[in-house]
C-alpha cells in the first residue's frame, strides 16, 4: 500500500547495537501498528538471531569491519563493501523505506550511505562520546542526529543534534525484581553483597582473566558475584573453577538471559564502557567500575567512562591494569556503602527515561515528510 509506514532499521553486531534498535522498532510499533520495519544487518553476526527473535524481519549484508593489524586484508574487506552497497541499494529499491535509521555496527555504513544517495532521508543514533568515523561520514547527509551526551556539536551540524540518550531494554524497566529473590535465583546468599561481572555479551578477555587469576581472592573476599563469561570463555572458565575447588560465592554462566535478575541481584556491577550498557546503569541507577576495551575505534570507550567518572558518576579501572587493581577496587567499593549511595545518586542524574520514545518521534516526522512530497 502506498500509505503504509515502511522504516529500515540498520546496524548490529553487539548488543550494544542490537538493543537499541530492537526498542526504537518497538517504540515505532507502539505508536504506528501499521509500519512496516525491515532490519539490514551484517551476514553471521548476532543481530540475524536476535532481531528475528524480537520478531522483525532481518536482511545480511556481506560486510565486514577493516583489519587494523593485517592491512594487506583490506583488500577482502574492501570488496564486501563494494558487494553491501550493491545489496543495500537493491534492498532500498525493492522495500522503498521513506527513511532509513543507522544505529552503528558494520551494515549501517552501506545501507545509510546508499539511502542516503537515493533520497531517503536517514536517522542516525550515535551512542557514544566521541563519534566514530563511519558516523561523522553519514552525517553529511543526516536530516537528524540522535545523541546520547552533550557536546556533540563538536562532531555534528548543531542544527542536525537531538539529545535523546540511549534506549534501553524495555524488560529491565519492566520487570522489576525484589533483591532477595534476585539473589536467591542465582544461588546465591540475600545477606551478602554481590558484584556482578559482565564482559558484554560475547565477553571480555581481560575481565575474564582477572577473575581467573584471583580465584582465592574471590573465597576470601566474603563478597559473592554473578560472573558472564560469554560465549567464547566459558568452556575454560569452568574448567578452572572446578579446578580451584568449591566456590559456593561464584555463579558462572556464558550469558544471562534475564539482566533484569542479575541487575537487582547486583550491589555493584563490573563491565565494560559500551553505550547501551552504561545508558542501563543509569536508568537503574547502578554503582559501577568501568573497564574500557582498548580495542574500540577511538578508543570511544574510555571516553563514554570518563564523562561518567568526571561526574563522580563511576569507577574507573584501565584494561592494562586491571589485572592488579580491578577485583580489590570492586570488593572494597561493595563494602563502603556511603561510596555506593553517593554512585547510585550521581549515575541517576544522567538517565534518559523516553530516549526509545523520542527517536521513534522523530523517525515517524522524517517518514511522513517524505511521504508528503519533500525532496532532500
Amino acid at each position: 500500500m502506498e500509505d503504509e509506514i515502511r522504516i529500515i532499521i540498520s546496524g548490529g553486531g553487539t548488543g550494544g547495537h542490537i538493543f537499541p534498535a530492537v526498542s526504537i522498532a518497538n517504540a515505532i510499533r507502539a505508536k504506528r501498528p501499521d509500519a512496516r520495519i525491515l532490519f539490514v544487518g551484517a551476514e553471521g553476526r548476532m543481530e540475524m538471531q536476535r532481531v528475528p527473535a524480537a520478531g522483525y524481519d532481518i536482511v545480511g549484508l556481506p560486510v565486514c569491519g577493516f583489519d587494523r593489524k593485517r592491512l594487506w586484508r583490506n583488500v577482502y574487506v574492501l570488496w564486501k563493501l563494494l558487494q553491501s552497497q550493491l545489496k543495500a541499494r537493491r534492498i532500498v529499491k525493492q522495500f522503498r523505506p521513506q527513511v532509513a535509521v543507522g544505529v552503528g555496527g558494520y551494515a549501517s555504513g552501506p545501507t545509510l550511505k546508499v539511502a542516503g544517495l537515493m533520497g531517503i532521508p536517514t536517522l542516525i543514533q550515535e551512542q557514544n562520546s566521541y563519534a566514530g568515523v563511519t558516523n561523522k561520514l553519514l552525517a553529511r547527509r543526516a536530516r537528524k542526529i540522535c545523541v546520547a551526551y552533550e557536546g556533540m556539536e563538536r562532531f555534528f551540524d548543531k542544527d542536525k543534534i537531538i539529545l535523546t540518550g540511549n534506549p534501553v531494554r524495555q524488560d529491565l524497566l519492566e520487570k522489576q525484581v525484589p533483591r532477595e529473590e534476585a539473589v536467591r535465583h542465582f544461588g546465591l546468599d540475600p545477606k551478602k553483597k554481590t558484584v556482578l561481572i559482565v564482559g558484554g555479551s560475547l565477553g571480555a578477555r581481560t575481565i575474564n582473566r582477572c577473575v581467573l587469576e584471583h580465584l582465592d581472592f574471590i573465597r576470601r573476599s566474603g563478597v559473592q558475584f554473578i560472573w558472564q563469561t560469554g560465549k567464547f570463555y566459558i568452556d575454560d572458565a569452568r574448567r578452572q573453577v572446578a579446578a580451584a575447588g568449591e566456590l559456593p560465592m561464584l555463579y558462572v554462566t556464558d550469558f544471562i538471559a534475564r539482566m533484569e535478575l542479575a541487575y537487582s541481584a547486583a550491589d555493584l556491577v563490573v563491565s565494560r564502557a559500551g553505550a547501551g550498557s552504561i545508558s542501563e546503569f543509569c536508568l537503574l541507577r547502578k554503582p559501577v567500575v568501568l573497564v574500557p576495551s582498548p580495542n574500540v575505534a577511538e578508543d570511544h570507550q574510555t571516553k563514554n567512562a570518563l564523562a561518567l567518572v568526571n561526574k563522580e558518576a563511576a569507577l574507573y579501572v584501565t584494561d592494562a591494569e586491571a589485572g592488579e587493581k580491578l577485583l580489590r577496587t570492586a570488593v572494597d567499593a561493595v563494602a563502603d556503602n556511603a561510596l555506593l549511595d553517593k554512585l547510585s545518586e550521581n549515575i541517576s542524574h544522567l538517565a534518559f527515561r523516553d530516549s526509545a520514545d523520542r527517536i521513534a518521534d522523530e523517525v515517524l516526522k522524517l517518514a511522513e515528510t517524505y511521504r508528503n512530497g519533500y525532496e532532500h
